[in-house]
């Protein structure tokens, strides 16, 4: 790490955000664990991909910054790893050999960046501010599809029934012909399942159904 003129980043230490580091460097982990606490962020240090598996992952925005070359499984073993148990948060990979292939290879399998040892602290700060905020947004949209999710069963059968048939384009009268109600039915569901998804408009449902895959893109 070379030092530099600190500039804390807006990580908004007041939603908890932590950095999870993994390297087996002891001198580097704790200077790597006053870095962070210096700027407000939380930080959670562990000395192999073992340590950091058995630990449970903290729920709140948090990245990792990860060492490729461990004793044991290497960073690339465990970034391969948390992608099976369905772990998605953002990974910094940080490497003290350059190894142009392993860059790659971590990139690909969707590593947020790579950090060639030694770096800036600045430029690390960064690094973790950026991988926070996208975990911020993930999370959020987790959030968002839940709660969609919960309107969606909040709805009958019926009107659930209506909702599909419409945002799959069918109008009014055919959905009626098409399950055997009134039109004055087919619009009274159709009015109780937008205002059970909390929906202002039409084209707002049929992004709801997208999202919900109950409508394709398109459909």
């Amino acid at each position: 790490m070379t030092s530099t003129s600190l500039e804390p980043a807006d990580t908004s230490a007041s939603d908890d955000a932590t950095v999870l580091v993994v390297d087996d460097d002891a001198a580097l982990r704790r200077a790597l664990g006053s870095l962070f606490r210096s700027v407000g962020l939380k930080v959670a240090l562990y000395a192999s991909a073992a340590e950091l598996l058995a630990a449970p992952f903290p729920d709140t925005p948090c990245c990792l910054l990860l060492d490729v070359r461990l004793r044991g499984p290497s960073g690339l073993d465990l970034q391969a790893r948390l992608g099976q148990l369905g772990v998605h948060i953002p990974i910094i990979f940080m490497t003290g050999y350059g190894d142009i292939a392993m860059t790659v290879a971590a990139m690909k399998a969707g590593a947020e960046d790579f950090m060639p040892k030694p770096f800036r602290d600045q430029d690390l700060l960064d690094a973790v501010a950026a991988a926070l905020e996208k975990d911020r947004g993930r999370r959020e949209g987790l959030r968002q599809l839940e709660a969609l999710h919960a309107c969606y069963r909040s709805l009958t059968p019926r009107e659930g029934e209506v909702m599909g048939l419409a945002v799959s384009g069918l109008l009014n009268k055919q959905i009626a012909a098409e399950i055997g109600i009134s039109e004055v039915t087919v619009k009274i569901h159709r009015g109780q399942a937008m205002r059970k998804m909390k929906a202002r408009t039409f084209a707002e449902l049929v992004l709801m159904a997208q999202q919900l895959g109950i409508c394709k893109v398109g459909g």
